[in-house]
């Protein structure tokens, strides 16, 4: 809106019309050209996000990550990206960049596996409500029956929340994929079906198994083909290839090897990079495209990855406060802060990473750090909250 200032001097006296029409003129005329017209121009106000970066400068200081990117999108504009610290410091030192690649772990979850399973349940191979059992015949056993394919995305499945990846190294070596779903299949139930939320890897592994089963390609070629191809995320997959690894930011030094490129996750180590909970290396460019993919409900630059229904399934709530890959208000959602919608979804990963987005405003908040780098030590609750907070009092 622009609005026109006029300052105008009327005498206080005049009788002829004529005459104070004649001297408003010259008066006008005058200021016109002494000082021109003054124009104020209203633009609204640009939320200020400065304060992320007191927030990760001392969330460096006080040791807590050596170091992060975050990413701050609205819609197709990206409102707030930027680097701090290092990649790596130690054994060496090496800056981060806005490109540098991070092991998502958890995240992998959401991303991954279960865009994978509404992808084929938008295809018809499969249907939410099928027995996990259907697909491995093994699984339906020990109080598993009943479990379905909503159950394992919801964490309501009665499954543990993890296993002793160590034991199993021990006695099988690694990778060994085949004896980790054979110990899942193998596991009994601690609840029925839908009775208990309880968040498990297990679950996610058992998912990716079943969408190689269903496609006949594992989770990394199937997600790269229907998921990170069509939307050019170019720096997202399993395994990154070696030449990248001085673009990732390292994890943990685990018995002297500093992993960096090498999932960090125990059970995905076994399942030779590529599982269900957790693998996924990427950026917070390529993540800001996923982002922008499920808050315009199901394109991406006329790429349809998944139908509008799938979307919301992928991430309103459907069970125990959980959407079928997202949380929305589980115990786990306090990552969203105090000022994130309700509905506003969002998942974490043991790494350091996480993603908050409220599909009203169409605010993104991607944040990812290396917090377990370089003795699993660092917290990254603070920053996430933090940051969560300073965005979205803004943006609400």
């Amino acid at each position: 809106m622009i609005e026109y200032a006029f300052v105008l001097y009327f005498p206080e006296r005049e009788t002829d019309m004529k005459s104070t029409r004649t001297n408003i003129i010259l008066l006008a005329s005058l200021l016109f050209t002494i000082t021109g017209c003054q124009l104020i121009e209203k633009k609204p106000s640009k939320p200020d996000l400065g304060g992320i970066d007191r927030v990760v400068e001392e969330e460096i200081e006080k040791g807590n990550i050596p170091g992060a990117v975050v990413l701050v999108g609205q819609g197709n504009k990206v409102l707030y990206c930027k680097a701090f610290g290092y990649e790596a410091n130690e054994p060496f030192q090496e800056q981060m960049s806005k490109n540098t690649i991070f092991d998502l772990a958890s995240l992998t979850k959401p991303i991954a596996t279960a865009t994978s399973i509404l992808i084929l349940a938008d295809r018809g191979k499969i249907e939410l409500n099928d027995y996990a059992g259907k697909f491995l015949p093994a699984f339906a056993c020990k109080g598993k029956e009943e479990v379905r394919l909503h159950h394992l995305l919801t964490h309501t499945s009665g499954l543990p929340a993890y296993t002793n990846a160590e034991s199993l190294k021990n006695i099988f070596g690694i990778p060994c994929p085949d004896k980790v779903i054979d110990n899942i299949c193998n596991m009994k139930a601690m609840n029925k079906p839908g009775e208990q939320f309880r968040y498990s890897c297990l679950g996610y592994i058992t998912l990716a198994r079943i969408v190689e089963i269903v496609s006949g390609q594992n989770i990394d070629d199937f997600a790269r083909k229907n998921i990170f191809a069509p939307l050019k995320m170019k720096r997202t997959s399993y395994n990154p290839l070696a030449y990248r690894e001085k673009d990732i930011a390292a994890t943990q030094i685990v018995d002297g090897q500093l992993l960096r490129g090498t999932v960090h996750d125990p059970l995905a180590q076994l399942m030779g990079g590529v599982s269900g909970n957790a693998g996924l290396f990427s950026t917070a460019h390529d993540l800001s495209i996923y982002c922008r993919m499920l808050l315009s409900s199901d394109k991406w630059k006329g790429k349809k990855i998944l139908s509008p229904e799938a979307v919301s399934r992928l991430t309103t709530i459907q069970s125990h406060g959980r959407a079928y890959g997202f949380d929305v208000n589980s115990g786990y959602s306090w990552v969203k802060g105090s000022y994130a919608p309700e509905n506003a979804f969002c998942h974490t990963g043991y790494t350091g990473t996480s993603i908050v987005c409220d599909p009203v405003s169409k605010v993104y908040v991607i944040i990812l750090t290396n917090r377990t780098h370089p003795h699993d030590k660092g917290t990254s609750k603070q920053i996430r909250t933090k940051i969560a907070d300073i965005v979205f009092q803004a943006y609400k």
